[in-house]
């Protein structure tokens, strides 16, 4: 009995300082602490890229990640979804343990976006903001003439604006600018537009007044992006909410903060019994590891390079 007594105490001494090492690595708030693993073959079922600790253990995208939000700088952390001019749909899977990135799939068929002209893909490299959630158990409040609208059950989506092409899972710094509410199937879908801190224009952008004298058009058109992208796939034209103007840095950051306050009560377990398809919480600090098992890239169907004119 005192031997297995002894034995109890060691894998729970383990256990305690593996739980201490994960939070130590997590609470660094340093990007260069993460890295990926890839499972399968991009453009395929079987893709998955994992988020990495320091000490080789998984973790997930959406949980494990510091938001990191300094309000006076207007700061925050990105995760790359979907680089710039691609068309593979991509993002941070709410069913799985860990939360990797996946091709989101409909009706069984991998997803992609269809190029609108004068576009290619994505016009932004696309991402989320970890630890926020856009919770659809309550109606959201809007502007004057708006219906309240629920969460769409995700991390809130970002846009990056700056001059590279981000790759898919790395994590950025980046700055707030603005937002757009987005109306998609009858629930809200906040865009966030950021830039990359290290773009060579970040310190001159501040505000949207900024974004419009160095980067014009780029605000409209992402609206007519938004607007339009479900068009060739049979859909509506989307529409915004507050009059489909943007929402300025400041505003911005309340609606961040506010997502990462449902974040917060969501992983508390007290929203169980209110929806039924809460995102999987698993996240880092029980030891889990996994092999990188990735394979060349699989071809893109050749009709994915159709361009649309709407």
């Amino acid at each position: 009995m005192c031997l297995l007594r002894m034995n109890s105490l060691i894998s729970k001494s383990r256990s305690m300082e593996r739980l201490k090492q994960t939070l130590s690595i997590l609470s660094a708030r340093n990007c260069r602490q993460f890295n990926t693993i890839q499972q399968g073959s991009k453009y395929s079922p079987s893709f998955k890229k994992y988020l990495t600790l320091q000490n080789g253990e998984v973790g997930s995208f959406f949980h494990d990640v510091p938001l990191d939000l300094d309000e006076r700088e207007k700061t925050v952390t990105m995760i790359v979804e979907v680089p710039r001019w691609t068309t593979g749909k991509f993002e941070i899977s709410k069913e799985l343990k860990f939360n990797p990135i996946i091709q989101d799939r409909k009706n069984g068929k991998l997803r992609f976006v269809n190029n609108i002209f004068p576009y290619h893909g994505y016009i932004h490299n696309y991402g989320a903001i970890p630890q926020t959630w856009e919770d659809p158990t309550i109606e959201h409040e809007l502007g004057d003439g708006d219906a309240a609208l629920k969460g769409d059950n995700d991390p809130l989506d970002c846009c990056e604006i700056g001059s590279d092409v981000l790759e898919m899972g790395t994590i950025r710094k980046v700055k707030v600018l603005g937002s757009l509410a987005l109306i998609d199937d009858g629930e809200l879908d906040w865009k966030i537009i950021v830039i990359d801190i290290n773009d060579p224009l970040s310190s001159e952008l501040n505000n949207l007044e900024n974004v419009e004298k160095y980067f014009p058009g780029i605000l409209g058109a992402t609206r007519e992006w938004f607007r339009k992208y479900k068009v060739p796939a049979g859909k509506s034209l989307n529409k915004f909410a507050y009059g489909e103007q943007y929402m300025d840095s400041n505003s911005t950051i309340h609606t961040i903060k506010e997502c990462h306050n449902s974040w917060q009560k969501f992983l508390s377990g007290s929203l169980q019994n209110k929806y039924d398809s809460l995102p999987n919480t698993e996240r880092a600090g029980k030891g889990v590891t996994l092999e990188d098992s990735g394979k060349p890239p699989s071809q893109i169907p050749p009709e994915v390079q159709k361009w649309y004119y709407i």
